[in-house]
């Protein structure tokens, strides 16, 4: 009988735990080959050229984006849903973000309102395009924006592990795709990592040293880098944690169409958009109910112990340490988003009774 589910379940298994104490006991706990095999796998994974392990998904967007030379008083478009991780590293290089609403179903930076702020701008730069959640972004109609405009794109896909449009992987579209191995993601690698992934032979080399103090492959500091470097322990966890994504993303995906299933009739309840074009991976299964029931919604399934998360409270532009930096910006879906969402028990763990025990809470407060 089912009487809890937790939000997340953290996989951290027998595997996993022998490949750390492996490189543990060899002694070679940095610049290893661990941290390359999965480098190997991951560009494997992503259909990409290069891959570049990272200590975390913010330092992936901070690296990418100094890597391609993205200075103060630029203009970076990005998408106002989406986490303060994929602004921040913007405003840590001096440069301005220019917010652009989303497309209210695919929560993902609506094309049309981007070439409108392009065409509005005095400094375009780039363009960050966020896959939220776990669904590509419309990455053919982005493109052609940035090929129109000469902008470079970097995909922020912390989200979006093995996630595909068009028949593509994300992270292969744009000049360079970053993803987070934080332990609530789809994969992780026990604690902080990320990635980057590109085809530019030179933007590769230029992250590689910006993750070691700037230093190049002869030992030389070129460049003005700090330590962002994956360690050895991590890799080996991440890539055990590889091998199991295909299983989970699947399970991850029975998931939600159970949820679909079973929540389709409750008027109340938004349920996140599928596509045709598009294989969504289910970082979060995030529905939208009445603003003013959400907190109520949240106290009824929390006390029949059902964890549940908001992701995300606020508009990315409407935090403090963005506010002062951005003039007038309003973004009515991305606010009317996050006033909203609710995300519902999501991971690979999760079983067919616990998905009906959700359901039918969710049902019985509507009701």
């Amino acid at each position: 009988m089912v009487d809890e589910v937790p939000f997340v379940d953290i996989t951290i298994d027998d595997e996993m735990i022998s490949e750390a104490v492996n490189v543990l006991e060899s002694g070679r706990l940095v610049k290893g080959p661990e941290c390359e095999a999965l480098e190997n796998a991951f560009a494997d994974l992503c259909s990409t050229d290069h891959a570049i392990g990272v200590s975390n998904g913010t330092a992936a967007l901070l690296l990418s984006m100094k890597a391609l030379d993205i200075n103060p008083r630029d203009q970076v478009f990005v998408p106002g849903h989406t986490y303060f991780a994929t602004v921040s590293p913007v405003l840590e290089l001096g440069a301005d973000p220019v917010f652009v609403d989303v497309d209210p179903d695919r929560y993902t930076m609506d094309p049309e309102l981007l070439k409108d702020a392009i065409d509005e701008a005095t400094n375009p730069e780039a363009i960050v395009v966020t896959h939220m959640h776990g669904q590509p972004a419309e990455m053919d109609a982005i493109l052609e924006i940035a090929d129109e405009y000469g902008l470079t794109v970097i995909e922020d896909a912390a989200q979006a592990h093995r996630a595909i449009y068009d028949g593509q992987p994300v992270g292969s579209f744009g000049d360079v795709g970053c993803f987070s191995f934080y332990p609530t993601k789809n994969m992780t690698v026990g604690g902080d990592g990320g990635m980057i992934t590109t085809d530019d032979p030179e933007l590769a080399a230029e992250a590689r040293a910006l993750r070691n103090h700037g230093r190049d492959e002869s030992g030389k500091h070129t460049h003005l880098g700090l330590n962002y470097r994956l360690d050895e322990v991590k890799a080996a966890i991440g890539r055990e944690q590889l091998t199991r994504l295909p299983d989970w993303i699947q399970a991850r995906r029975e998931a939600a169409s159970q949820y679909n299933e079973r929540l389709q009739d409750i008027k109340e309840v938004i349920l996140p958009e599928t596509y045709p074009q598009s294989k969504h991976v289910y970082h979060h299964y995030p529905v939208l109910v009445p603003a003013s029931e959400r907190a109520g919604f949240r106290t009824h399934l929390d006390e029949h112990r059902i964890g549940t998360g908001i992701h995300y409270e606020e508009a990315v532009h409407q935090h403090k340490a963005v506010r002062d930096r951005v003039k007038n910006t309003t973004l009515p879906v991305a606010e009317d988003i996050c006033a909203r969402t609710v995300s519902l028990p999501m991971h690979p763990q999760l079983s067919e009774p616990e998905v009906k025990y959700v359901c039918n809470r969710v049902g019985g407060y509507f009701q």
